[in-house]
């Protein structure tokens, strides 16, 4: 067992279930391909064509799955995983784990990272957006006031603005403007006009180039320092400024590198110009310029760059303090101030101008946000870093970790779980061995019990065997007491050996019943007569009720049922001293549609008078009561319920729990002064399960104890099944046609025992009434309506006032309606009865009790004189029948034993039977070889060279090959005894309980089965098939 063999279990599973859905299928599909209605050709060929290639599929399907089986049986079912390969396997284990615990901190710690830039490209561009958007709101804001020039200044003769005019406006609307740091406006002019423009602004126009190269302090610098422009063909002299760069008045925009340039591009484009970051004048900080061309006010919008160049005025340009403008867009971001900002002017990307920030960062990580500044030919972005480090990547630490530990855990589980599999499997393989040897063991106690019981029963079935030949010699009486009581004491030997294999044969499960068909109340009646003289010697009264409904023919193993009943009778005779014993049969539905069928427990509604167990609380466990639906018997089948009811010591509270256990005793006494072995119980339980049914019992130290057991059998009347017959006499059938219309008189005051008594007589085809006294029937006999033929009078009513009974008589014989009837009296105790009777009246037949139909209609028979006088009691076969079927028949018998020869040759000989003896197999072989002139064999089971199975074997391949012959002609009739047909009936004879069954001896060709010593009964049974 290991980690391979829970995978192997599942492919298993896996295989089996798809190997179901292909079967669903392809039934599925057949009965589509057979029950399709195709008419035509086409449709036909269809059809043979996808039938084939179905089949195709289905062989290679199922080619495959029994290939993955045998790869699977012959690599991991067949030899067990050896360590070294586990640890193979374990090691991987370990090893990639660890790879993909190093895969997910690396998976984790990238997805970390990207978020990480996520959240930095949202800012950087968070902040690039507002600068630019608030650039935009400043660069459209300078367009306007170039508008807002030409229209005013240029438009109006004389000018509506000067420098203060300028100056108020641009401080007025600088919020509009919220990322300049100043405006001005520079005029163009010509260099013929430059000399009156200087006169009429009064002073000289300045140059920036040299500013440019030798810049100066904030606090140093002095425009009138500067020199003069030099001569050029126009100029742009800064005429109006915001008076915080009203420095700048005077200087020619042209004069420097940069803002000619710029100028001259933006009056040639009419757009926005924007210049490379430079040092501001006198703040000496980065800074760029925006300028707008001055157009006059008629310039047409889809004018020319020399339209435009020629119908420039002037230049409006507005300073950009990068540094300070980014410094306060941060200030309003503050709260999100966690990450480094740089703005470049990209627009030589060989050597990027920084305009705000610096490169120095901690954080590897950067992104590029691009600003649109209005000027095409520049290209601006922002750079932007995270201040702080990164953080450690706990969460990825943390799970790869977990993850680790976790897969080391599993690996470990696994690991202790394939040792202790592996532990487990050698356990198993023990367990298997020692398993195998108490197969071996228990093979060998069947073995020796079929031995021991084989080697017991043989010299029993001599000692018994003769000990009946004994009884048909002439003995004195105490000679035949001595021989009754060997015989007796065998007989209990014999019985105390079968309840031992019995229950050998329960262990090991080979208990099996037979299915015939039988009579339940010749059965019962059986075991009355059974225990009938206990009972009578120790004066408790016996008796066996069976509801009318029960069904006269079952079909199971009578003597299985006799068995149980034969149990629990014979607990009940002998802890009983007095009071009675019944035994109910029911039909399990009238118990159900009716729960107080003779259930009462008062002493006025009992057999004898004395108070019993309620039987309701002995199968208050039943399923068959506890579950709806369950007390319904099978279709066909005869569910019965059967209760043995006592009035004996009881059972003691401590003890009931063990009632049922194999070899225990209520006491250790209880042994040495009842005898028994303590294991007829549990095999009564057992014989109950084997018929489907339950058993329970309640018990009342000093009161008595019922137990009560359902059984189910089948109905016997009309089955389609063939069953052999179990031949059991009943004389009630014969005897019913001789008292047949007569009525009877039955006077009992207890409803009870008047029930029991009344099912008995009426067995006979006799009608009763039930009086409960003396006066009650005396009245009923003297209405005369109907003729009474006989009364039947219970002795505790005689014996209760034998002179009212003497009176009854003689009323009895006064009554004119016809001859008086006859008068019987049931009793319990022969001797008492006889003692009380002889000295009143003489006109008075005893019945003994317990009743039972063959032997109440030998008394009623000899007493009116009707039919067979001379009937046996029940249970005793007629010499005269045996004697009919034997008498004159050739009869062989084959046994090793020479007592068991004398035996059985001497019980078959006292019925006329001519018998010859062999010792041997091959004797027999060569005795019953064709032509013969045997009639029947009994034939020994257990012989040595050659066994009675093995010898029946040859006897019949013998038969079959001469009727061969006799049929194709190769022999004639004369020669055969004109037999065509030869099959001699072989019955099985042994002492073997054990492994010589029924279904063993019909195998190998035997007609029948008698256990030794010989039954007349069984004797009877088996020989009447045969003979007739």
């Amino acid at each position: 067992m290991s980690l391979l063999h829970v995978f192997g279990f599942g492919l298993k599973v896996g295989h089996l279930l798809w190997m179901l859905c292909c079967w669903i299928a392809s039934i599925i599909s057949m009965n589509w391909l057979i029950n399709g209605e195709f008419k035509d050709a086409k449709a036909d060929f269809l059809v043979d064509s996808g039938s084939k290639m179905w089949f195709k599929c289905w062989d290679k399907i199922s080619s495959y799955s029994f290939k993955i089986h045998h790869h699977y049986y012959q690599y991991i079912c067949s030899k067990r995983v050896s360590k070294t390969w586990w640890r193979k396997l374990l090691f991987s284990w370990v090893i990639g784990w660890i790879v993909a615990s190093i895969w997910i901190f690396c998976y984790m710690s990238s997805q970390a990272t990207e978020k990480r830039k996520e959240t930095l490209a949202s800012m950087c561009d968070e902040r690039a957006r507002m600068l630019q958007d608030q650039f935009n709101v400043s660069m459209n804001h300078i367009q306007a006031m170039s508008i807002l020039i030409s229209t005013f200044h240029h438009g109006k003769n004389p000018s509506a603005i000067d420098q203060g005019t300028f100056a108020r406006y641009t401080e007025r609307t600088a919020f509009e403007r919220p990322l300049t740091s100043g405006v001005a406006y520079a005029v163009r002019v010509l260099h013929s006009e430059r000399e009156q423009f200087e006169k009429q602004q009064g002073w000289t126009i300045k140059r920036m180039d040299t500013l440019e190269q030798n810049p100066v302090h904030k606090d140093d610098y002095n425009p009138d320092l500067l020199e003069p422009s030099p001569i050029q063909e126009e100029y742009a002299p800064v005429i109006f400024a915001q008076d915080i760069i009203s420095h700048v008045v005077s200087i020619d925009m042209l004069s420097g590198k940069e803002d000619r340039e710029n100028v001259l591009h933006a009056r040639k484009s009419g757009k926005g110009v924007l210049t490379a970051p430079f040092r501001l004048l006198k703040t000496n900080r980065l800074g760029v310029i925006l300028t707008f061309a001055v157009y006059k006010v008629d310039l047409p919008s889809n004018a020319t760059p020399n339209e435009r160049i020629q119908a420039t005025d002037g230049y409006l340009g507005g300073v950009f303090d990068i540094e300070s403008l980014v410094e306060k867009l941060l200030q309003q971001l503050a709260s999100k101030q966690t990450i480094l900002v740089n703005v470049l002017d990209t627009t030589n990307q060989s050597c990027p101008i920084s305009m705000y920030g610096s490169n120095a960062s901690d954080d590897g990580l950067e992104h590029v946000s691009y600003l649109n500044f209005g000027d095409p030919f520049r290209k601006h972005e922002m750079r932007c870093r995270f201040k702080q480090k990164p953080p450690w990547p706990w969460l990825a630490i943390t799970t790869s970790i977990g993850i680790l530990v976790i897969a080391l855990l599993v690996g470990h589980i696994f690991h202790a779980t394939v040792n202790r599999i592996a532990k487990v499997e050698d356990d198993c393989h023990k367990m298997m061995e020692l398993k195998k040897q108490a197969e071996a063991a228990d093979v060998a106690k069947s073995q020796f019990l079929a031995t021991v019981s084989h080697e017991i029963r043989t010299p029993m079935n001599g000692v018994l065997g003769m000990l009946h030949m004994l009884m048909d010699t002439d003995l004195d009486v105490t000679q035949l007491d001595y021989v009754r009581t060997a015989q007796a004491s065998g007989k209990a030997l014999v019985a105390l050996i079968n309840e031992v294999l019995d229950q050998a044969k329960i262990e090991s499960g080979k208990l099996e019943l037979e299915e015939v068909q039988f009579d339940l109340r010749a059965v019962l009646d059986d075991v009355l007569s059974l225990f009938s003289g206990k009972s009578q010697d120790k004066g408790v009264e016996l008796a066996v009720y069976i509801s009318d409904r029960v069904p006269e023919m079952l079909i199971g193993d009578p003597g299985r049922f006799r068995q149980i009943i034969t149990n629990l009778m014979g607990n009940s005779i002998k802890f009983t001293e007095k009071g009675h014993i019944l035994v109910t049969v029911h039909l399990m539905e009238e118990v159900i549609d009716s729960i107080e069928v003779e259930t009462e427990s008062s002493s006025n509604n009992t057999l004898s008078g004395f108070p019993v167990a309620d039987r309701r609380q002995s199968w208050k466990g039943f399923r068959t009561f506890s579950q709806e639906g369950s007390s319904l018997p099978f279709s066909g089948s005869i569910n019965l319920i059967v209760s043995v009811e006592d009035t004996g010591e009881g059972i003691p509270l401590e003890a009931q729990s063990r009632v049922f256990t194999p070899f225990m005793q209520v006491g250790p006494s209880i042994s040495r002064t009842h005898g028994g072995t303590g294991i007829g119980l549990s095999i009564s339980k057992c014989l109950v399960g084997l018929m489907k049914g339950e058993i329970g019992f309640v018990s009342i130290p000093k009161i008595g104890s019922t137990f009560t057991f359902t059984a189910v059998f089948n109905s016997g009347c009309s089955s389609s099944k063939e069953y052999k017959s179990q031949q059991i006499n009943n004389q009630s059938n014969s005897v019913s046609s001789d008292f047949g219309g007569m009525r009877g008189l039955l006077v009992d005051p207890r409803a009870v025992r008047a029930k029991v008594s009344r099912y008995h007589i009426q067995r006979l085809g006799i009608h009763v009434e039930v009086v409960s006294d003396w006066k009650q029937g005396l009245s009923s006999i003297s209405r005369g309506n109907n003729a009474i033929h006989m009364v039947l009078i219970e002795q505790e009513v005689w014996d209760r006032d034998l002179n009212s009974s003497a009176l009854f008589i003689s009323n009895l014989e006064k009554i004119d309606h016809g001859p008086p009837p006859k008068v019987f009296l049931l009793s319990n105790s022969i001797s008492s009865s006889r003692g009380n009777t002889t000295s009143g009246v003489c006109n008075l037949t005893v019945v003994p009790k317990p009743l039972r139909a063959s032997m109440l209609a030998a008394s009623l028979q000899r007493a009116m004189g009707v039919g067979n006088k001379g009937n046996p009691r029940n249970g005793e076969l007629p010499s005269l029948s045996l004697q009919n079927l034997l008498l004159g028949r050739k009869i062989l018998i084959v046994d090793d034993n020479n007592v068991n020869l004398k035996v059985a040759a001497g019980a078959l000989k006292k019925y006329g039977a001519d018998v010859v003896s062999a010792a041997r197999g091959i004797e027999a072989i060569e005795l019953l070889r064709p032509p013969h002139q045997f009639d029947a064999c009994f034939m020994d089971i257990q012989m040595p060279e050659m066994d009675g199975f093995e010898a029946t074997r040859r006897i019949r391949d013998m038969e079959q090959n001469t009727n061969s012959r006799i049929q194709i002609g190769d022999s004639s009739l004369e020669t055969h005894c004109d037999v065509s047909n030869w099959h001699v009936p072989i019955l099985a004879m042994t002492a073997d309980v054990i492994q010589a069954t029924h279904e063993e001896c019909l195998r190998c060709g035997m007609d029948g089965y008698v256990s030794k010593p010989f039954e007349a009964e069984q004797l009877y049974r088996e020989v009447s098939r045969f003979f007739h």
